[in-house]
């Protein structure tokens, strides 16, 4: 579900399977905890490995959105299908200036 990696002062979580409200909660909970420890520069959440995403997965990348500004840091969110950025679109992240 997720997998992430730190290197450079950027924490990178890779993604993968469905996101809805249950995985997105885990997914947050592990997210949060590694970017608490280790106190990154910038999160990168990588949806490659995503196959479906429903609004849990805004929240989920609004929520790291204002985690990261708090710590100081960025998000950027890369690697994403078209139908997942239709949905980021239609929500207004990309006023947010993250997704890549």
């Amino acid at each position: 579900m997720v997998e992430t990696e730190y290197k450079n002062n950027v924490l990178t979580a890779y993604l993968s399977g469905e996101i809805d409200h249950d995985s997105a909660a885990k997914i947050r909970t592990s997210v949060d905890a590694a970017a608490q420890t280790l106190n990154p520069r910038l999160l990168c959440l990588d949806f490659k490995g995503v196959s479906f995403m429903d609004s849990s997965g805004v929240g989920l990348v609004m929520g790291r959105y204002r985690q990261m500004k708090l710590l100081g840091g960025g998000l950027q969110v890369k690697n994403y299908s078209d139908g997942i950025y239709r949905i980021f679109a239609m929500s207004g992240l990309e006023s947010l200036g993250v997704l890549r």
